[in-house]
């Protein structure tokens, strides 16, 4: 599963983390990537965002916090009902961009082990070539089962970079996402390799009024 929550404010402008858990565990999914967790918005002065959901939602987890201000953090994070072996956090920013992070992890699932690299790319496009060159790079280093998902920003889905990760990682959804009340772009996805693994997936609209992005499920065969 990916969802870029949007730091739990939903389209009605409310901030509830609680809805946020409550989609997720309703999925019960396997692992979750999530994206824009944000917790300069709490909901109490000393509550993390990050915090909150790693305690109602995964087991095991991992953060990749781009932004650390006075007023609290922002990034994005792997949260799993399975256990992490070798893990790492790739610095993706390019130039003078917003930071960004790439969390590329080992998970230990009951019929095998799978890599997932778990992603949010920038806004410009040159940026967002970059960012793809750099995960293509990343999932060569192992040929082995692969998991890549995120939030990849990508309004139009460019040949340059349909190109680059649809060669390495041909399994991917396709689904609209944003904006989750009238959704038009295809901005989350997940990729995986090999292509006969992604046995089906699906986009959870209910989740409409949570966050500006859905949710994205993936049912992936490992092993």
């Amino acid at each position: 599963m990916t969802w870029n929550i949007h730091g739990g404010l939903g389209t009605d402008r409310r901030f509830d983390l609680s809805r946020v858990v409550e989609t997720i565990t309703r999925h019960r999914p396997d692992v979750v990537a999530l994206q824009e967790v944000d917790s300069r918005r709490t909901l109490a002065p000393a509550m993390s965002a990050f915090a909150v959901l790693r305690q109602a939602i995964g087991e095991h987890g991992v953060e990749a916090k781009s932004i650390i201000a006075p007023d609290g953090e922002y990034g994005q994070m792997v949260l799993s009902r399975w256990p992490f072996g070798a893990m790492q956090i790739h610095d993706i920013t390019h130039a003078k961009r917003e930071p960004r992070r790439a969390i590329e992890v080992e998970v230990a699932a009951p019929t095998g082990t799978f890599r997932l690299v778990a992603a949010h790319f920038g806004l410009s496009l040159r940026e967002r070539r970059a960012q793809a060159r750099r995960l293509v790079e990343i999932a060569r280093r192992h040929p082995t089962t692969t998991v890549m998902l995120g939030d990849f920003n990508e309004w139009f889905w460019p040949a340059s970079l349909r190109g680059a990760l649809g060669r390495e990682l041909p399994a991917r959804t396709q689904f609209a996402t944003f904006p989750s009340w009238y959704p038009l772009f295809r901005l989350d996805r997940i990729f995986c390799w090999p292509p006969g693994a992604m046995r089906g997936s699906f986009v959870d609209h209910t989740a409409r009024s949570t966050s500006d992005h859905l949710p994205v499920v993936a049912d992936i065969a490992i092993g």
